[in-house]
């Protein structure tokens, strides 16, 4: 049977679209609920995206959750040797899989019969999707391939525009971040030019020498300057109500 269905070109294709609540789980949890409802045969889906080190893990069921994290201790298993080996590995039935005794008991008892486990580069990180089937010869070999061009393909798309969204959104808090302190420098200026009378460059020249000084950022020392001026402001107020 053609693992590549209508329905899963679809749900892959909707992964691609990007908003403010997107992030690598969201993406992951999509893709293996699309796995689980689109490819036939699979019943369950995994992913396990390895950046830098770094590894998110999602799955369709919380069953496959923890059969992932005992391959993990065991350190052998289908994802693990699609990771380490760079190519898809098949399980037609777990109950006459020779490669991984410990592996197969727990896959058992988590209801798994069948795996395909298929490792995807994208990016500089690695992504080993997991299907799991309830009953045994689901996967078949020959449907693998154009599975795993479309996998490959549309996961692709879906992680490359959420780590550019996320770089945008990064480049847009650190701007912010920058406006907000160029504004607190400036009204620290303005008070240090307005109690000793020197020029706005002066006052900056200040700034800078007493950050320097105690080595700390003109922004959080401009900070602490404006935060000590409202203060002594509001005290003066209080002091002038009272008299």
């Amino acid at each position: 049977m053609d693992m590549v269905t209508p329905v899963l070109a679809r749900d892959l294709a909707v992964l691609g679209r990007v908003s403010e609540e997107t992030s690598s789980e969201s993406v992951l949890r999509g893709l293996t609920a699309t796995l689980a409802g689109g490819v036939p045969g699979c019943a369950g889906g995994s992913a396990e995206l390895w950046r830098q080190e770094r590894m998110v893990v999602s799955a369709s069921h919380s069953e496959l959750i923890v059969l992932l994290d005992s391959e993990g201790e065991i350190g052998e298993g289908p994802s693990s040797e699609a990771r380490a080996t760079g190519r898809h590995v098949i399980v037609h039935d777990v109950l006459r899989e020779p490669r991984w005794p410990a592996y197969t008991g727990m896959a058992v008892r988590c209801g798994v019969r069948s795996v395909l486990a298929m490792p995807i580069v994208v990016e500089r990180a690695v992504l080993v999707l997991g299907m799991y089937g309830v009953r045994s010869g689901v996967f078949a070999a020959r449907n693998v391939p154009p599975l795993a061009d479309m996998l490959a393909e549309q996961v692709g798309v879906a992680l490359a525009n959420m780590w550019d969204y996320d770089e945008v959104r990064t480049d847009a808090a650190q701007m912010q971040e920058a406006l907000a302190g160029r504004a607190i420098i400036d009204q620290a200026k303005g008070i240090i030019m307005k109690s000793s009378g020197c020029s706005a460059e002066a006052a900056f020249d200040e700034l800078r020498r007493i950050s320097q000084h105690h080595q700390v950022k003109v922004a959080d020392l401009a900070k602490l300057l404006v935060e000590e001026h409202q203060r002594n402001r509001e005290a003066k107020k209080e002091d002038r109500g009272s008299g």
